[in-house]
């Protein structure tokens, strides 16, 4: 995973409260088990016009230009609900976005997304709608995000964004879980070893 700290980039809107998880990458495309290729699933049944994905529905933001290279998405209320599939970060990864802002987002959804260097931005509900104005009326606007200030720019407008400190540090250098944790594998080493000195009976088999 690749640190989060600034990005500017081409900003796309979806008008929908309520996008759940099986709208961003539905069920039928759960069958693989790497994160790779998941993005031209995304948003697949408002993308496309047949079952197959072979026709493109040219009323959907991301069919038109300059849109196909957004990499900030400006959504509704309770983006990302319904269930914890960890596709749907990856679908949008694998497209292209880098940053997401809503006024809310599912609590699953958003820890997934940062999992996967997704950078959430929650805004204030009059805020969203000033970042839409702006992107609707200017059709290629870009959005910045500069993180370690917790700043969004869109415009000639700065918005501030809270963001937990765990979290925030995670993106900042690049870590999912597990990264985090081989921070400290000489610690966990050196505790597994003692372990085996102390109780060489919980090693036995």
């Amino acid at each position: 995973m690749e640190p989060f700290k600034t990005h500017t980039g081409i900003a796309a809107f979806l008008n929908r409260v309520n996008i759940d998880t099986d709208a961003i990458i539905p069920k039928q495309f759960l069958k693989k088990i790497e994160k790779a290729g998941f993005g031209k699933h995304l948003f697949h049944e408002w993308r496309y016009l047949d079952y197959e994905g072979t026709q493109e529905n040219p009323d959907f933001i991301l069919n038109k230009e300059p849109y196909r290279k957004a990499t900030v998405l400006v959504a509704r209320d309770n983006f990302g609900c319904g269930s914890s599939r960890e596709h749907a970060p990856w679908a949008l990864g694998d497209f292209g976005f880098k940053i997401i802002i809503a006024p809310s987002f599912a609590d699953i959804f958003y820890n997934n997304c940062v999992k996967n260097g997704i950078l959430l931005v929650r805004l204030k509900s009059k805020e969203v709608e000033e970042v839409f104005t702006f992107v609707e009326n200017n059709k290629g606007a870009v959005i910045s995000a500069h993180l370690p200030d917790q700043t969004v720019t869109a415009g000639k407008k700065t918005y501030s964004f809270s963001i937990d400190a765990f979290n925030k540090e995670c993106l900042l250098k690049g870590l999912d879980g597990i990264g985090w944790s081989l921070q400290f594998e000489d610690k966990i080493l050196a505790y597994e070893n003692n372990i085996k000195t102390l109780y060489p009976w919980l090693m036995r088999t």
